[in-house]
């Protein structure tokens, strides 16, 4: 039965790795065989011939952990592992945290245009295989003295700009949200995490990964290694903070991950012709940018500008996921959102990332756009149907927001 019209974008799959921890299971994992995983899965779910996919949509924030650091084409050096034909256009792109989310973007854009039928559309990331790097020594003409290495990761941000968590912790503080309520936030994210993982929540989207171990057999990794099921309000109080900031810590920020999402898409048409059972609609997709310095903020904005193109509310949302950036990220823009109305905030956040997100679940960053995308999918079709909102910010303040809904 048609429930929607023939040429809207519909997910017809959806997929991810388990999100290893720095240094975890997934640090030995080559970039390109990581992102390679998930968009093998996708196809294989619904049994999808690998060249009924018109081009590839990559989201890859950092190209120094792949092996070839200078333009490695990482979405075309992936997809040709998961065995998609060399004939599959792709594109690997930038925009930090939101790239994952703005692959589904570009992907429905593209078939919108009637350029293609069908597109994967995703993003893999792996802190764990960040090297240091070594500058300026080219024309040097080193010949004696100590090299200095500098690492990337350490006051993650821009050499331009403040640290990340520094514009985060003002913009918190602006908004008078604490230290103790971006704990609560935090503890409650492992909470929920905890509970749709024992109810069996993540089986659908999380796809089991055999891990090599060094003696005997494979280790089975089917959970998400940056959930800490023993995490409680006292020691997240007892972390100091980072960067000088007064409310921010390695407690209530996500982790640095390893980890690749994808998701399928095409036109409802093309489902039908297929056979394949259309999982969600796209309804809306935006983009924005705000002041360089005002990150938490950003998924607010982007909200408040999805639901006006698709004439909405707050109200039709069943459920919502604001990524967890930081934990003040979706204290923030909820906020924002709620206009200074204490009922709507509760409301809003009562509903509002109810699986935990990434300070729990992990922030592989350029894949988590599409992990938003696709928990929210399966929470509708578990509860039957209805509309989700989901919105994350990235890098220098940019955000995607993203509404779909499922019959």
């Amino acid at each position: 039965m048609n429930d929607g019209n023939d040429n809207d974008v519909v997910i017809v799959s959806a997929v991810r790795t388990p999100f290893g921890r720095y240094g975890g299971s997934l640090r030995d994992f080559d970039y390109y065989d990581l992102g390679a995983i998930p968009m093998r899965e996708v196809l294989d779910r619904v049994k999808l011939s690998p060249d009924m996919v018109g081009e590839v949509f990559w989201g890859v924030g950092d190209t120094s952990p792949c092996k070839d650091p200078y333009t490695p084409v990482a979405a075309r050096q992936s997809l040709i592992k998961a065995g998609l034909p060399h004939e599959t256009p792709s594109i690997s792109f930038d925009m930090a945290c939101v790239s994952a989310m703005h692959a589904v973007k570009l992907a429905n854009m593209t078939i919108i245009l009637g350029e293609i039928d069908a597109a994967i559309a995703g993003g893999a990331t792996s802190f764990s295989q960040e090297p240091l790097i070594v500058r300026g020594l080219r024309f040097s003409g080193y010949r004696l003295g100590d090299v200095k290495m500098e690492d990337p990761l350490l006051a993650l941000g821009y050499k331009d700009f403040n640290p990340v968590a520094v514009d985060a912790d003002n913009v918190a503080l602006e908004y008078g949200i604490d230290r103790q309520e971006q704990d609560e936030w935090a503890f409650r994210s492992h909470q929920n995490y905890g509970n749709a993982w024992n109810a069996g929540k993540f089986k659908d989207e999380i796809m089991p990964l055999e891990i090599p171990q060094p003696k005997g057999e494979p280790k089975v990794l089917d959970i998400d290694e940056q959930y800490r099921p023993d995490t409680s309000l006292e020691r997240l109080a007892s972390l100091k903070t980072v960067y000088n900031t007064r409310a921010i810590t390695a407690g209530n920020a996500p982790g640095m991950n390893d980890g690749a999402t994808a998701i399928l898409v095409m036109t409802r048409r093309k489902a039908e012709e297929l056979g394949l059972e259309p999982l969600a609609t796209v309804v809306a997709q935006v983009s924005i940018a705000i002041n360089a310095s005002r990150m938490p903020e950003g998924p607010g904005y982007a909200m408040q500008k999805v639901l006006k193109k698709a004439d909405l509310t707050l109200d039709d949302m069943a459920v919502m996921e604001i990524n967890e950036a930081f934990a003040c990220v979706p204290l923030v823009s909820t906020k924002l959102v709620a206009e200074g109305d204490d009922k709507k905030l509760k409301e809003i956040r009562d509903r509002m990332n109810i699986n935990g997100s990434a300070i729990a679940i992990g922030h592989p960053n350029t894949a988590s756009g599409a992990r938003l995308i696709m928990n929210l999918m399966y929470e509708l079709r578990r509860r039957g149907g209805g509309y989700a909102l989901g919105a994350i910010c990235g890098g220098l303040a940019q955000a995607d927001a993203t509404i779909i809904k499922v019959e």
